[in-house]
């Protein structure tokens, strides 16, 4: 990342395969520092397992884009993406589970509970929820459990100290996106629907809450680690939801058009379930071009914002709708 004063900040000529590929590199730094530090070696496995080595990282990078528009804290933002990407392990953790979706296969490897078992499973993902705020409450201890060794710390900007506020803030944003409010609200939802045929608003609401919150939040959580006006908040606000709507919508196509090596997890097992998706309530061209109307508005949100530097958001945005054409 490109520091200047404890800033994050843009390079004038804007590569996205570049700004990614630094980007995650950065991230998975950290991760690999971090995720079951401290955890007994039965638990630490299995966390480990389940968030390192695979995954696209887009929640994280949506943190790190974030927070560059509106030129945030290194520090805060390494801490709020690395947070993001454990929430967002620990769901898929329990959500592959023999008591959800009893999946089997997860970023093309066994899934945890089939590697580990139930019980080290489910326990890996309690860990991993928990280490999430760990992270986004760090204490002034440069040796504790959750420090980066100084080679990494430098490069990564992990020496700053976030203040209280900014932890509190971080803190709330991810908690309301993970609990009854958003991620499990929704997860809920999908489980009841199992068979039923939902309305346009109804399956928009189990999908703006099961996947849409933890995306919106990331933006949101980015944008928390700078000092954004309260329009250009609202506008971000306004991409990650449209965004977080759009990956679901994608993830619909996916399920119906791509084979389990390209996914990385079992195709075709919405429609084998019979859940609902947007495939089944408009049909395969229809969803395709809603996700492209989602695009635009992310889009037209951002040139709202007033802030000078959303490349990289722009390019993720792209990203997220391109990927199943």
């Amino acid at each position: 990342m490109t520091v200047h004063d404890g800033v994050l900040a843009h390079a004038p000529a804007f590569d996205a395969a570049a700004w990614m590929q630094a980007r995650q590199a950065a991230l998975e730094t950290a991760l690999e520092r971090w995720v079951g530090a401290g955890a007994p070696p039965p638990l630490a496995e299995p966390m480990r397992y389940a968030v390192l080595g695979g995954g696209k990282r887009l929640r994280a990078l949506l943190v790190v884009a974030a927070a560059e528009a509106v030129q945030g804290s290194v520090a805060a933002a390494l801490r709020a993406a690395c947070a993001v990407e454990l929430i967002h392990a620990y769901s898929l953790v329990h959500d592959d589970m023999p008591c959800m979706d009893n999946d089997v296969l997860r970023r093309g490897k066994p899934t945890v509970h089939v590697q580990f078992g139930q019980a080290q499973a489910l326990l890996a993902g309690d860990a991993l929820q928990a280490q999430a705020f760990e992270l986004l409450t760090p204490d002034d201890e440069p040796h504790g459990t959750l420090a980066i060794a100084s080679a990494d710390a430098d490069a990564l900007g992990a020496h700053e100290v976030l203040p209280p506020a900014v932890q509190a803030d971080l803190c709330r944003l991810l908690a309301r996106a993970a609990g009854a409010r958003g991620m499990a609200g929704g997860q809920a939802i999908d489980l009841a629907s199992v068979g039923l045929r939902l309305s346009s608003d109804e399956l928009q609401t189990m999908h703006r809450l099961k996947t849409g919150a933890l995306l919106q939040a990331s933006v949101l959580m980015g944008a928390a680690c700078g000092e954004p006006d309260a329009a250009a908040r609202r506008a971000l606000g306004g991409y990650g939801a449209a965004i977080g709507l759009a990956f679901q919508v994608m993830d619909d196509v996916l399920d119906v058009t791509a084979d389990t090596q390209t996914l990385g997890k079992t195709a075709g097992k919405d429609q084998a379930s019979d859940k609902p998706t947007y495939v089944s309530l408009l049909g395969l061209d229809a969803a395709r071009a809603y996700a492209g109307r989602l695009l635009d508005e992310a889009l037209t949100a951002l040139a709202d914002s007033g802030l000078a530097h959303t490349a990289a958001l722009q390019a993720l945005a792209r990203r997220v709708v391109g990927r199943a054409h």
